[in-house]
This record gives structure tokens, C-alpha cells and sequence, in this order.
């Protein structure tokens, strides 16, 4: 199977991109024409500025990429596939050997300036006209702005930044990277502007509320070590009470389980057809599932997939006896077929473990076009959990620790794991510290997130083998984008 992108996006065309291709997504992101319009044109009537947010959200559907990466690049999972050279761009992420000429660190980079282009694009003619609910689609997009820069900064540290007007041509020649603190004061105003004015509870399914803008902002915050800022915001998140632990972990990743309580913010995923492995961005089904899924699997419950992103024997054994985690997060191959006569073959760095969390699952009506591409798995983007968990770290690490907060935080995702009060953590210090990562570990298991925990707490070249200490904390700039910069913009350092 060749994964690689034919429809590539150099960083040229995604800053002047300045066409929106509508289309269609659980609830909201749902509308049916697919067509090019001229800018200067357009925004005449508050549906021109909604069908524009929509295409604003649009682009987080290509975060599937973000979050597959940001688990095999990590401790926590293998690359896997077919065969050594099965995207051959993963595999040497996995393999800590990538450089600036990977196509899949390239799509990365497209697609979130995409998506930042379409924020940026909204914004340049905000004030064009004036209608009721132009204030919460500009508090929406610049959560999605915010969480757009987010992801470039994370990836890649300093970005280039515009704001409220489009990039466009030769602009790679005269605007320099700004600084990681400079990304995220952008991102931090961003923030701080939607929670002032979205709505407690989403107007339709899928739309950012106040809740996403404090918990990606805490997150924020989190990442700068600003910890006394974060203990702030993401108390003031859990104090509103709008939030809370699913009782049942084994519910939050089940189809029945999408937008429930414990949801902050989900990209929305579904199963019609619109892509091919030509175009994986142009998906609305979510591509990370299927790629995820066991190898020519037959069986109940699952469908088959391409077994990439294979959990490792340590991360299972990082799951505590009595812990309703682990059977939520890891598939036991050989137990499961052993159990209910599943078939299925083995891949690339086969480790008997798939990543249950997002695996293909059997649907009542099949999907058109590759099932493997119409996935409708949403992405659990930020939950109630991990918010929980930031608080904690924050109050534990904070200026002044509050470690009796800290532990009532932590406490609350490990009795929901264990059904008991028997596993609370009594720890202090940095003994709470360690138990804090530990808990993030196994309850975000496979959910993206465990690579940029390591790198931020300092821990990823003690845990990641073949990680370089003062090269891989960020990924290469595409070289194509150093080319083009005519020297406007040097590479990271030791690549």
C-alpha cells in the first residue's frame, strides 16, 4: 500500500489558498456544495460568513495525521504497516531518522497552515458587514486559529505568524519565523478573546464553547510552564461544573459515546465518500482509524485495517493491576481471537496489541467508496480527563504547590479507572509529579498526546529511543519551505 500524497501542498499554495471546499461532517460541518467563490465578492450575508467557519473547521479533520504521528513518534507504539517501507515518511519518524525531505511532516505543515489561512481569511473581512452571531463565529474562529498555530508550534517551534489577513505570495521571503513566545502569545489572545464570548454549550454539535477555549489555553499554558496561569484557567473550567467524568470508561470511544459528557472538544468524523488514498485530507471519515485497524481481520465488533500505530509491550505493562484502562485502550490479538475465532494476519512489527481506542468498528450500513478512508470515529480532541490531569500538574508544579488539590484532581481519573478509593495517590513532590505523568500515560493511551508530554517535561530522550537531545524536541521546517524562503528562514537546529 502507497500512502504517499500525490496531491501535494507546498507551503506556496496553502498561504494563497483562497477557496473553500465545502463539505460534510456529523452535525455540524454539514452542507452540500462543493464550490470556488471569489473573496473580495463574498461575505454579503451572515451565510457567506457561516459557510466560512465551516470551512474553518473543516481542516481539523486532517488532524488525524497530528495524532497518529504524535503516538508512534513516541514510546508508546510502533510505526507497523506491511513492510519496512509502508509510508516510508512514518516510519522513519518512528525510527527517530527523519529529516526536512519527509512528505508526511510536509502534509502536516500544509494542512495547519490551511487551516490557518482559513481563519485568517474570515478575519480579514470580519467587519465587512454586521449580523446577531458574528460575535461567536469570531470568538469560534479564533479558538480554531489558536488551534491551528498550536499544533504548527508544537511540531515545528518558530512558525511564521500573520494575523487577520492571508498569507500570500512572497510573503515566505520577507516574514521571518517568530519565536515559539511569540506564537503563543497569538495563541494565548486568541484564547483568551473566545472565552469571553462563546457560549457555555455548542449552538450545534461539533462548535467550540467556552470550555475548549479554558482548556486549550490552559493546555497552552501547560507547554510554557506557566503553571500558576494554568492552575488558574482549568480551575475555573472545573469549577463551572459544565464537565463531567464519564462513569463507564469503556463508553467514551464507542460511536454511542461521541460528544458526551466528558467531551471538551471533538473533531467530527463521518462515513460519507469523498477521498482516496491519492487525497487522505480530502477524507471526512476519520483515516487514523483505519490505518489503526487490524490486518486482514474477520471477526465481530472490528473491521479490517492496515495495523499500523502498535502499542509496545512496555506501555501495556505500564497499566496497574484492576486498572478498566487497559482492556479499553489495548486489543489483545491472540487473546481476542482466542476468545471469539477472529482471524487475522500480522504486519510490520507485529506486537500481538492494536490501539482499541481508534479501531475500525463494524457499522449497521456500510459506507461507500474504502471503508478504511469513511471511518466515522470522532477524535476526542480534549476531555474532561486530561483537563483533570493538567489541573494537577499545574497545582503540583505550580510557584506555590498545592499538592492536597493536585491529588483530589488525579484521584478523580484513577477512581473512575480502578471503581475504588483503594488506588488514590497519598504522594507528594515530585514523587506526585512522576505519578502524575504515570496517570497520563495509560489514561491518553493512544490518543496522540504522549510525544509531546515527553518533550515538554523534559523526559522524551530518556524514553524514545533514538531521540537526539537538542534536535528532535521539534521536526524539521519542509525543506521545500526553507528553498522557497530564498534564506528568509533557517532550519532547526541539527537537522
Amino acid at each position: 500500500m502507497n500512502t504517499k500524497i500525490v496531491q501535494k501542498i507546498v507551503f506556496t499554495v496553502a498561504l494563497t489558498f483562497a477557496a473553500f471546499t465545502f463539505s460534510c461532517t456529523d452535525d455540524f460541518v454539514k452542507i452540500d456544495p462543493e464550490y470556488s467563490i471569489d473573496s473580495e465578492n463574498y461575505f454579503n450575508s451572515e451565510s457567506d460568513y457561516y459557510s466560512a467557519l465551516v470551512a474553518a473547521y473543516d481542516m481539523l479533520q486532517s488532524t488525524y495525521a497530528n495524532v497518529i504521528v504524535g503516538e508512534f513518534a513516541s514510546d508508546n507504539t510502533l510505526c507497523g504497516g506491511e513492510s519496512a517501507t509502508d509510508v516510508v515518511g512514518w516510519q522513519q519518524i518512528d525510527d527517530m531518522i527523519h529529516t526536512s525531505s519527509n512528505d508526511n511532516l510536509q502534509d502536516i505543515w500544509n494542512w495547519m497552515f490551511a487551516g490557518v489561512q482559513r481563519t485568517n481569511y474570515f478575519m480579514e473581512f470580519q467587519d465587512k458587514i454586521e449580523f446577531d452571531s458574528k460575535e461567536q463565529m469570531i470568538g469560534e474562529i479564533r479558538f480554531l486559529r489558536a488551534y491551528y498555530y498550536f499544533e504548527l508550534v508544537k511540531w515545528f517551534g518558530p512558525v511564521p505568524l500573520k494575523v487577520d489577513e492571508r498569507f500570500t505570495l512572497g510573503d515566505e521571503t520577507s516574514i521571518p519565523r517568530s519565536s515559539v513566545s511569540e506564537v503563543y502569545a497569538q495563541i494565548e489572545s486568541d484564547l483568551l478573546f473566545a472565552e469571553s464570548v462563546l457560549p457555555e454549550t455548542p449552538t450545534e454539535i461539533g462548535r467550540a464553547t467556552r470550555g475548549a477555549a479554558q482548556a486549550l489555553l490552559g493546555k497552552a499554558y501547560l507547554f510554557q510552564d506557566k503553571f500558576d496561569e494554568a492552575a488558574l484557567i482549568l480551575d475555573d473550567l472545573i469549577d463551572d461544573g459544565n464537565y463531567t467524568l464519564v462513569e463507564d470508561f469503556s463508553d467514551i470511544f464507542e460511536f454511542a459515546g461521541e460528544n458526551g459528557s466528558e467531551s471538551i472538544f471533538e473533531v467530527q468524523y463521518t462515513d460519507v465518500e469523498g477521498a482516496a488514498f491519492g487525497c487522505l485530507q480530502c477524507s471526512e471519515g476519520n483515516v487514523a482509524v483505519g490505518f489503526s485497524g487490524v490486518r486482514g481481520y474477520s471477526g465481530p465488533l472490528y473491521t479490517s485495517g492496515f495495523s499500523f500505530n502498535v502499542p509496545t509491550q512496555e506501555v501495556v505493562d505500564e497499566f496497574e493491576d484492576g486498572d478498566s484502562r487497559k482492556d479499553v485502550a489495548i486489543l489483545d490479538i491472540e487473546a481476542w481471537s482466542a476468545e471469539t475465532g477472529a482471524e487475522y494476519s500480522t504486519g510490520y512489527e507485529h506486537t500481538g496489541y492494536f490501539n482499541r481506542k481508534y479501531i475500525p468498528r463494524t457499522r449497521s450500513s456500510e459506507a461507500q467508496g474504502d471503508l478504511n478512508l469513511t471511518n466515522p470515529n470522532n477524535y476526542r480532541a480534549i476531555r474532561y480527563a486530561d483537563v483533570l490531569l493538567m489541573a494537577a500538574e499545574a497545582h503540583n508544579r505550580k510557584s506555590s504547590p498545592n499538592d492536597s488539590k493536585a491529588q483530589g484532581y488525579l484521584n478523580q481519573v484513577r477512581e473512575r479507572a480502578f471503581g475504588d478509593s483503594d488506588h488514590n495517590i497519598t504522594l507528594t513532590g515530585t514523587a506526585l509529579t512522576d505519578a502524575i505523568y504515570h496517570e497520563r500515560r495509560v489514561e491518553l493511551m493512544g490518543e496522540g498526546h504522549r510525544f509531546f508530554d515527553l518533550v515538554r517535561t523534559g523526559e522524551a530522550a530518556d524514553e524514545i529511543d533514538g531521540f537526539v537531545e537538542g534536535k528532535h524536541e521539534v521536526f524539521p521546517i519542509p525543506l521545500e519551505e526553507v528553498e522557497f524562503s530564498n534564506g528568509n528562514w533557517s532550519q532547526n537546529p541539527n537537522y
